[in-house]
């Protein structure tokens, strides 16, 4: 640290007597000390001290309208991480005064008539600890904001990698991009809806794309077949959500953590005769639950070159009476509720003609 950086060091010297503030004054000059700002009313260091942040504060203990100590229960309660080291300056000596100044957060006590050379090496010593801490203060902060920057484009990265992914599996499908944005967004107003937080519901709306990223795996003449499968054929279209959470598995991110559980278990069915695994209940995944809902009444109210549109009112009252056997009647609940709104998401992104 340069002797020029410490001599530019900002010191506010608090005390009610003009003589003792110019005495300081001089003391500090004399050392080279180019940013003394003195105040003979403790009631302004408070507004002050938000203006200016001082490196160091010499403190006179008794004082009218305000003492040291007040003085400093007011600096305390700002709660600023990088308070500056208070001095405190008194002529009271003796244990229970030193004691007291300590407790109420000075750093140093200096006793008058001030010694010239006392005063300037404990001012020095202060100031190059809180240089030396608020430089280190900086420099987590620098990085702090380095990591946040960089997880943030590993974030935007990721999610750039699932859009794709989704992408590819819609290519292969005869569903569109916008069955995707339909289903996301009345999935993350569902996970809202049941109570998820802000950050969950965020995960939901970019996970919840790639709930049947495992047609990728299945053979053309049985994913693009226009009619109802055979034993056989259903058998494979089934191995979809197996294949979508392999493809998922083994990253350890919570979008994509999400992401294969939805993959595989959206098409679990709540009485347990759903599959892959036959889950049954609250032992299927909530998020999995929840896209469960909001994909069957988008499947059910859009057009595919199989089948003609459900009308809205057939397609909710499908998903109202089976609720306790394919779904969470918890989810249906929350579906009910919020139908304006998912029907709005819907006008908002209808297929083009």
């Amino acid at each position: 640290m340069t002797e020029e950086v410490i001599q530019r060091a900002r010191i506010f010297i608090v005390d009610d007597e003009p003589t003792n503030l110019k005495l300081m004054h001089k003391m500090l000059a004399g050392q080279g000390y180019s940013q003394t700002i003195l105040i003979q009313d403790p009631r302004d260091v408070l507004e002050r001290y938000r203006e200016e942040r001082p490196d160091l504060i010499l403190l006179d203990i008794n004082m009218p309208h305000l003492d040291g100590y007040q003085v400093m229960d007011q600096l305390k309660a700002l709660g600023d991480p990088l308070l500056p080291p208070i001095v405190m300056l008194t002529a009271q000596y003796g244990r229970e005064n030193l004691l007291r100044a300590l407790a109420a957060g000075a750093r140093d006590f200096i006793g008058k008539p001030f010694d010239r050379t006392e005063l300037l090496m404990r001012v020095r010593n202060l100031l190059e600890a809180q240089l030396a801490h608020r430089m280190v203060h900086d420099q987590k902060a620098v990085l702090e904001d380095m990591v946040r920057l960089r997880t943030e484009d590993l974030n935007r990265t990721r999610l750039q990698v699932v859009r794709r992914l989704s992408r590819a599996a819609e290519y292969r499908d005869n569903e569109t991009g916008l069955h995707i944005v339909r289903m996301s967004q009345y999935s993350a107003l569902l996970a809202k809806s049941i109570g998820w937080s802000l950050a969950d519901c965020e995960l939901m709306l970019h996970a919840s794309p790639m709930h049947d990223i495992g047609k990728i795996g299945i053979p053309d003449p049985i994913l693009l077949k226009p009619g109802k499968f055979e034993p056989h054929e259903w058998e494979i279209m089934k191995t979809h959500a197996g294949i979508g959470a392999d493809i998922l598995e083994g990253d350890d991110s919570d979008l994509l953590y999400m992401a294969r559980a939805i993959a595989l278990s959206h098409h679990e069915k709540w009485d347990g005769s759903g599959y892959p695994e036959g889950l049954c209940g609250t032992t299927i995944p909530q998020a999995a639950r929840i896209v469960a809902v909001a994909d069957v009444f988008d499947a059910l109210t859009s057009a595919r070159p199989y089948k003609q549109p459900w009308p809205v009112d057939a397609a909710t009252t499908f998903i109202a009476d089976h609720a306790g056997s394919h779904f969470d009647p918890e989810v249906v609940a929350h579906f009910q509720r919020r139908l304006p709104e998912i029907l709005a998401i819907r006008e908002r992104n209808l297929e083009p003609e």
